[in-house]
């Protein structure tokens, strides 16, 4: 039996024709002789009637402090919702479906209410319908603890689902369809020349998805890789372009690949709204020990660390700037803080070992007039971080000097 899991984010699934078009795509895969799993996302974004910051927005109007426990229940009925609209579009046009809840369709969780992790998905019920003959539409972003509760999956937790979902099936691919073409060298928005990448390595996607690319979530992709799952991210239409996510040493091979071609960068991605924090490395001639300031922000989520004997520098996101500066305050650190600052990545795969990529970097940024404030690497990703005024400038640039 040939599973096939396709994902559909609520974007796709907004309005009716939105909705036909997701159709097309499930019978186009049940006439390919693919049993079908279909996992869907609440149906569109903030402010439309069932997305799901709206139904959050509904009850704190009612009490602005709810319980994880109730907060989880009510952010899954966006998925409900969605997967029964779904089912009956199938129905409708003569395909035979079906409606599962996260927890239905076997994904067993922790109780960490919000942000739950899957423990272990039990598929049998979801494989019992598909031998059945039913396309199998699961609720997205939720699971089922072993108490009984329903538990989110956080942010991209609809990713996860598929992904999770298509490991225990032995599925063949997972499609993700979104309302882009696919992964892009750089945000379309800032870089109007910015292309598909035909092939990405699951290790690539995870960098891209971390640092700024929101896609596909980077757990997903982790599950995938794990499986050894293909991931296809592709747009509704049926001649739209597609983004194949696969292993290394399969991504080397294909006549698409970047590497083919020579280039060490496969895309751009950045982060907005960052703080930059800097301390003194010395504070009334005595010396600040490195682990009195990690200690103090040890609850705060710290990146882009750089260490130097006169200072050390971090970054936080702007909604967690007061925290970090209130700590260090409290533990007689003091500190000076610089907002607007934004975080520029370039990924790929190939760079490793790689002579003058760095050089590529400063001269581009030097070349638009763009200060580095710090930088941090790995074997993939060089990352710099810059005035927030001047991120357009700098992606177009690196875009540009790396010919993407």
């Amino acid at each position: 039996m040939k599973i096939l899991v396709q994902k559909f984010g609520g974007t796709c699934l907004d309005t009716p024709e939105k909705r036909s078009l997701a159709v097309e795509r499930i019978r186009e895969a049940v006439d390919n002789d693919y049993r079908v799993v279909a996992v869907v996302s609440a149906m569109g974004r903030r402010g439309e009637p069932y997305a799901t910051d709206t139904l959050i927005g509904l009850a704190r109007e009612i009490s602005p402090e709810l319980a994880p426990r109730e907060l989880d229940l009510l952010m899954s009925c966006g998925e409900i919702i969605s997967a029964v609209l779904m089912v009956s579009e199938l129905k409708a046009r003569g395909l035979k479906a079906l409606a599962l809840s996260g927890g239905q369709s076997g994904i067993i969780t922790d109780t960490t209410f919000g942000d739950a992790r899957i423990l272990r998905v039990e598929p049998a019920h979801v494989l019992k319908h598909l031998e059945e003959g039913y396309v199998v539409v699961v609720a997205g972003f939720q699971g089922r603890a072993e108490s009984g509760d329903i538990t989110t999956l956080g942010r991209g937790g609809s990713d996860t689902s598929a992904a999770a979902l298509a490991a225990a099936l032995q599925a063949e691919a997972v499609e993700i369809y979104t309302d882009v073409d696919g992964i892009m060298t750089a945000d379309p928005r800032i870089v109007p020349e910015a292309r598909t990448i035909p092939v990405v390595t699951y290790e690539e996607t995870v960098q891209l998805a971390r640092e700024g690319a929101r896609v596909i979530h980077p757990r997903a992709v982790e599950i995938a890789a794990r499986a050894g799952i293909p991931v296809r991210v592709r747009t509704m239409a049926a001649d739209g372009k597609t983004t194949l996510v696969t292993s290394a040493d399969k991504a080397a091979a294909s006549p698409w690949s970047d590497w083919q071609n020579g280039k060490p960068v496969t895309g751009i991605t950045y982060r907005e709204s960052l703080v930059q924090i800097v301390v003194p490395g010395v504070f009334q001639g005595a010396p600040i020990r490195p682990e009195r300031i990690f200690e103090a922000v040890r609850c705060v989520s710290v990146d882009l660390i750089n260490v130097f004997p006169e200072m050390i520098s971090f970054v936080v996101s702007e909604q967690d700037a007061t925290e970090a500066l209130m700590s260090l305050e409290n533990a007689g650190v003091p500190a000076e803080a610089f907002s607007g600052r934004a975080k520029v990545t370039v990924v790929g795969f190939s760079m490793h070992g790689r002579p003058g990529v760095m050089y590529t970097v400063v001269k581009a940024l030097a070349g638009a007039d763009v200060r580095i404030y710090a930088t941090a690497d790995s074997h993939m990703t060089i990352s710099c971080l810059i005035d927030g005024e001047l991120l357009s400038k700098a992606v177009n640039a690196l875009h540009k000097a790396f010919h993407l």
